[in-house]
């Protein structure tokens, strides 16, 4: 499958894999959610980069009309989209919006979604870190949970070896990826809060579990997602 084809697990919902970009010296996969709302608007979730055949895919489901940056670190390619498609508006965290200062944002990502798209998504921030904050989101049609960093699933072949040693050590390894290390130390004194977050994500129900970096899960999440936060309620950091 060629890196920019569009592909669709659930109805109303697309998925682009892009290219590698290097984080704390691990490949690490970028992926976009497209979700198509009643009136043929699009959503589009943490942006990959953009090419002219991505583009014409794109402009066959509908009209791009939201752009997500979900945490700090999910921006890279923003610009090349709003470039592209100048009304569409960006929506950010506090922490991106910071960071980005150099691009025009239309709105800051809360605990609720945005009355334009709550009909379809369902949104929280998951806070409690000092290291970052990201915004989560639920696609109530297809049962889908779309996250970026808060869940990695990197599959081991993907890996060498010494890489696959430290990815293990971080529990980010398919089939048993989870929260990166280092920002669930960061919850050492915010695990309610965390909990409080993980109990609303569960009340959704999520059926498929999409991940920024990763294999994704393709049933069963809810069941997935409680083994990856068994460090909530263990003691664990």
């Amino acid at each position: 499958m060629p890196p920019t084809a569009l592909y669709s697990p659930a109805p109303e919902l697309w998925i682009a894999d892009g290219g590698t970009v290097s984080f704390y010296s691990l490949p690490f996969p970028t992926r976009m959610v497209v979700i198509r709302l009643s009136d043929n608007r699009l959503w589009l979730h943490s942006p990959i980069a953009l090419s002219e055949p991505l583009r014409q895919q794109i402009d066959e489901l509908g009209d791009v009309t939201w752009l997500i940056a979900p945490n700090h670190l999910h921006h890279l390619f923003l610009d090349q989209w709003l470039e592209a498609y100048p009304h569409a508006r960006c929506f950010g965290t506090e922490q991106v919006i910071r960071k980005r200062h150099d691009l025009h944002f239309d709105g800051s990502l809360g605990n609720e979604p945005d009355l334009e798209w709550k009909q379809d998504i369902g949104q929280l921030l998951f806070t409690g870190s000092p290291l970052m904050t990201e915004a989560i989101f639920f696609h109530h049609a297809s049962h889908s949970l779309i996250v970026t960093d808060l869940i990695e699933n990197f599959p081991p072949q993907s890996l060498t070896p010494l890489k696959r040693f430290l990815a293990k050590k971080a529990g980010v390894v398919a089939p048993n990826g989870s929260m990166p290390l280092d920002w669930r130390l960061s919850f050492m004194f915010h695990k309610a809060e965390a909990h409080k977050h993980l109990q609303r994500i569960l009340d959704w129900q999520p059926e498929r579990l999409i991940m920024a970096h990763g294999e994704m899960v393709t049933s069963q999440a809810r069941m997935f997602l409680q083994r990856a936060f068994r460090w909530l309620n263990q003691g664990e950091h």
